[in-house]
This record gives C-alpha cells, sequence and structure tokens, in this order.
C-alpha cells in the first residue's frame, strides 16, 4: 500500500474537539453519520474541501469525540459552517455546552512523497 501524507503543506486541519452528553455517544454517532453522509451535506459539496473528514473517538472517554478534516481554504469553510448553523444539524444537540467550534491548524510540513515511497519500499 503507498503511504501517502495525511495533510498537505499549505492546507488548513480543523479539529473539533467536543463532549457529547453523557451515555450518548452511540446516539451522536448514528445522527452524525445521517447528517454526514446525506446528499444535504453542503461540506461535500465545497471545492475547498481537500480531504473528507473523520470522526473519531476518544479512546479513554466514549463521550469525547473528534472531527478532524483538511481545506484549502479556511474562510470557505466558515462560510459553509454559516449556512449549517441555520438548519443546524440534529446531532448538534447532543453535545454538551453546543460547543462545536473548530480550532484551525495550518500545514507547516507534510513528508514529500518521495520519502513516503522510500520508506515504503524498505519496509516491504
Amino acid at each position: 500500500m503507498t503511504m501517502v501524507p495525511l495533510a498537505s503543506k499549505g492546507n488548513f486541519i480543523h479539529v473539533y474537539d467536543f463532549r457529547v452528553r453523557p451515555g450518548s455517544g452511540e446516539r451522536f454517532i448514528k445522527m452524525f453519520n445521517k447528517a454526514d453522509y446525506s446528499d444535504d451535506n453542503p461540506m461535500h459539496k465545497s471545492h475547498a474541501q481537500v480531504k473528507d473528514g473523520v470522526l473519531c473517538r476518544d479512546t479513554e472517554d466514549p463521550d469525547r469525540f473528534y472531527l478532524i478534516g483538511e481545506w484549502s481554504d479556511i474562510e470557505v469553510h466558515r462560510a459553509v459552517r454559516k449556512t449549517i448553523k441555520r438548519s443546524g444539524p440534529s446531532f448538534v444537540d447532543l453535545i454538551e455546552d453546543g460547543g462545536f467550534e473548530p480550532r484551525w491548524g495550518e500545514v507547516v510540513s507534510s513528508t514529500p512523497q518521495e520519502i513516503l515511497d522510500k520508506a515504503a519500499r524498505q519496509s516491504a
């Protein structure tokens, strides 16, 4: 399998770090998936979304989650979020304190593909 960088230099990673109401983790995942994978999700229609996001569950706290995605433009993501906030996906109601705001990080270093290819050849 070819290794690829998690993200590309110059793009931006958003990280949502949040907790859901105690004991609602499984319900949250189902509701999130229904909303995220629907044809109505404007995130998936944006040219600025480089890699689709992933929802991660904390290994020690089943009510804590991280949503991570890669975008080429923070402002486009903010604009899309505003359109979503108007309709408000139902899974947001399960989030403690309504805290569903991303933190952003600019990708300032990403392993060049030739380095990853070399490592893959050496491990084969």
